[in-house]
């Protein structure tokens, strides 16, 4: 018997949060069925560039073509909301989020190209796996989906060795520099704090970075900001361990893996009460309204001045953090492998 997965998104250093997730279940799924067979598929452009790296004794590689699925899986699971047009014995995609389809956060040919897809896929999978209750929600309503094809599998947090590393008056935000993330309002909040807090912006460029990237070159702050790019994950641990703040106040997220991240590495939180974020979240972060840049600016003042709410919070986090791992993820979609094989 054999399993098939998109092992497409898991190449490459500078990983998404889907490239995380693939990476993990596909190595989390092999390491603890090592009596199962797995085939990884690469699409065309990515296929060649998948030998640089070397594959567990129990799975195969092939490529993903549309119309052809070579190596007789009995089951095909999508990674990335997305599946071949090839006759699949059985299908199972993940959906992240569906926030192309519902935000102004894309190009327009970007968003025709991924709808397609996503309904797509949501009509031919035998099962759809969401990783927030929010996505689950969105697959619902938007996609059309009855509610009893999916089923909620989290995500898990990674932990960032931060032993070691000394506090600094520093403000972090990891994730892409895009108008979904909300940076633009961030900076604005950020711009009413003194010296001597920096926010340091951690991760690549995305749609809508320009303007953003013009509003921090004229901020009276520009001093302050950090401007990053994306950083390896040994930068990114230094900079979990140097933070005394960690502000996401994204607009719409799927799940929002550097929350977690963040609460795991002990820094105390601050995100947005909108989408997955609460959610995930829990009782451990301070939230407020996204679009609301004054009850942002009030936000990181009261965690700047106040050390008992930053020692409650970070303390809150990580118990919040410990209750998502890659290992349970794996685990419960195993589960759901096994009532289709």
């Amino acid at each position: 018997m054999t399993i098939a997965l998109d092992a497409t998104y898991s190449l490459g250093e500078n990983l998404s949060g889907v490239g995380v997730y693939s990476t993990r279940l596909l190595h989390g799924l092999a390491a603890a069925h090592p009596e199962q067979r797995f085939l990884w598929y690469y699409r065309p452009h990515r296929y060649l560039r998948s030998f640089d790296a070397p594959l567990p004794a129990n799975c195969g590689r092939r490529v993903l073509l549309e119309s052809w699925l070579p190596g007789g899986a009995r089951l095909f699971h999508g990674l990335n909301q997305r599946l071949p047009r090839a006759r699949l014995r059985r299908a199972i995609t993940t959906f992240h989020d569906l926030f192309v389809l519902t935000g102004d956060y894309s190009t327009p040919e970007f968003r025709r190209r991924f709808a397609a897809q996503a309904h797509f896929a949501a009509a031919n999978s035998d099962a759809i796996i969401a990783v927030s209750r929010f996505t689950a929600g969105q697959v619902e309503q938007v996609l059309g989906i009855e509610r009893s094809r999916i089923h909620l599998v989290p995500h898990g947090t990674t932990s960032y060795p931060v032993e070691g590393i000394a506090r600094a008056p520093v403000i972090l935000h990891v994730g892409a520099i895009q108008r979904r993330k909300n940076v633009g309002r961030l900076v604005t909040a950020f711009e009413r704090l003194s010296p001597p807090w920096r926010l340091v912006l951690a991760g690549s460029f995305g749609y809508g970075s320009d303007e953003i990237r013009r509003q921090i070159e004229a901020s009276a702050a520009r001093d302050r900001i950090d401007v990053l790019g994306y950083v390896s994950a040994a930068e990114l641990a230094r900079w979990y361990g140097r933070a005394t703040i960690f502000a996401f106040p994204s607009l719409d997220e799927g799940f929002g893996m550097p929350v977690l991240e963040a609460m795991a590495a002990g820094v105390p939180v601050l995100t947005s009460d909108r989408s997955a974020l609460p959610e995930v979240a829990g009782d451990a972060a301070l939230l407020v309204n996204p679009e609301d840049t004054d009850a942002l600016a009030r936000a990181l003042e009261e965690l700047t001045e106040n050390e008992t709410l930053r020692a409650d919070l970070a303390a809150r986090g990580r118990v919040q953090a410990s209750q998502f791992s890659w290992e349970k993820a794996v685990d419960e979609t195993w589960k759901i492998y096994q009532r289709g094989l």
